[in-house]
């Protein structure tokens, strides 16, 4: 497959470097994403700067239903493919969770928790709408806090975005991640 945009190419800045390195479990090579954004460093370094994979308010679980949803709306899957991949265990996922974030109907799923039910209708209310309608705000105000509601918020818009990269640039998979079709 013929790239749109070749990734930068070694040696890299120093601090980028040091990021692509501490960014990938030891003996895997960065993401073709993050070596094409590489490319600017400038944009590089503010991507970089606007993650939010580190501990916070939500547990990983959470964290992941969001991040997973969005990127299967956004037709993602470049991305979905690295989350499920690399967090799926961590997150506690199995079929029927991975599966469930690929489903039009996924929001209902039986494999949700209430809470995670409400995690999945905000990712497709916002996905959908742009915004939060207000008897699912009351519905996410009863159950987490306003800083909870925040970071998932941030996290649907951070994935929009890396969704509109990975679809744009069209990266191919990672040859370890995850495929919708493995998984609709």
């Amino acid at each position: 497959m013929t790239l749109r945009m070749a990734p930068a190419a070694q040696p890299y800045e120093k601090d980028m470097e040091e990021t692509l390195a501490r960014l990938m479990p030891e003996g895997v090579e960065p993401l073709l994403l993050f070596r094409t954004l590489a490319r600017n460093p400038r944009v590089f370094r503010r991507f970089m700067a606007g993650g939010l994979l580190d501990k916070g308010t939500l547990s990983i679980r959470e964290r992941e239903i969001m991040i997973d949803r969005t990127c299967a709306l956004c037709g993602g899957e470049y991305e979905w493919g690295v989350h499920i991949a690399f967090f799926k265990e961590r997150a506690g996922f199995g079929n029927a969770e991975i599966a469930a974030t690929l489903a039009p109907d996924g929001a209902v799923a039986a494999c949700w928790s209430t809470e995670e039910r409400l995690i999945m209708q905000l990712a497709d209310q916002l996905h959908d709408t742009s915004r939060v309608g207000e008897a699912l705000w009351t519905a996410l105000k009863a159950t987490f806090s306003d800083e909870q509601i925040l970071e998932l918020t941030v996290l649907a818009g951070l994935y929009h975005m890396i969704s509109f990269v990975v679809n744009g640039l069209d990266l191919p998979p990672e040859t370890y991640a995850a495929r919708f079709a493995q998984h609709a």
